[in-house]
């Protein structure tokens, strides 16, 4: 598949014909996540299906909607479902929907997941700020030919993670029932869980969270030029971290239980972006 400007640009004129605003801020939400798609105010909801080039999730808890919207008086686009490698997509087609959101013109991205906790010191239902990520599996999303449009062939990710974003996020969660924390998210590509030894070496790494998604976004959006903040959900911990297996129905049930003070957070957020 040649991915030029051009490919992606359908999928943008066809969403311009949708809505009459240009949204400030795209917003990718995790896995059970999608309660705060509800606080969009003035939704406009296109289906994946039906924006040309664009990619269809698999995932039970994912909505697959484009959102166009407001939220506390912002202007935004929200993903209520993602796309992951394990589902059968390759890197390279991973670059999509964040290419899409730069065409439409937001100025930033947040990237919301759901994350298995390798720090000791979490616990279900705390939230991580993204310092850092940790990316050991897997194409980068940005091989093949290079889309000069978009960003030059070599480019920086030392502040990938926007540290602007990361502080307006740790300010944010003053008054809200949530612990907050700021750390590194290690990507593993799944679908099945990390095994205890790989959650070990993740600890050696440095590694605060796992999970198996977010880090083809937020490279795209470096190399768009895109600022980024990412932020993690704590649903459960990691493998061999607690003398039991894990479950995608502890994830879903502990991301529900977290959905509506997260969704208060991220208001207060997307106010202050």
């Amino acid at each position: 598949m040649a991915y030029t400007r051009e490919y992606f640009q359908a999928a943008a004129d066809f969403l311009r014909t949708k809505v009459d605003f240009i949204p400030e801020t795209g917003i990718i939400l995790g896995s059970c996540l999608g309660p705060f798609a509800q606080a969009v105010e003035n939704p406009v909801a296109v289906d994946y299906a039906d924006i040309p080039h664009f990619l269809l999730s698999t995932v039970a808890s994912h909505a697959g909607k484009l959102i166009f919207g407001t939220v506390a008086g912002r202007r935004v686009v929200c993903m209520s479902g993602r796309f992951h490698s394990y589902e059968g997509y390759s890197f390279e087609e991973l670059v999509i929907p964040i290419r899409v959101l730069k065409l439409l013109g937001v100025q930033s991205v947040v990237l919301t997941n759901a994350a298995g906790a390798v720090n000791r010191d979490y616990r279900p239902g705390d939230v991580m700020v993204i310092r850092d990520h940790i990316k050991l599996n897997g194409d980068s999303p940005l091989r093949g030919p290079n889309v000069e449009d978009f960003g030059p062939r070599f480019f920086d990710v030392s502040r990938m993670y926007a540290p602007e974003l990361r502080r307006l996020a740790l300010d944010c969660a003053a008054g809200t029932p949530l612990r907050v924390h700021e750390g590194t998210y290690m990507f593993f590509p799944g679908p099945q869980f990390e095994t205890p030894a790989e959650i070990r070496a993740a600890r050696v790494l440095g590694a605060d969270a796992v999970g198996m998604s977010t880090v083809t976004e937020a490279l795209t959006a470096a190399h768009c030029g895109l600022p980024v903040l990412g932020l993690s959900v704590i649903t459960n911990m990691a493998a061999g971290v607690l003398e039991r297996p894990l479950s995608a129905g502890e994830v879903d049930e502990a991301a529900e239980k977290a959905a509506g003070a997260f969704s208060e957070y991220m208001k207060k957020i997307i106010a202050a972006i």
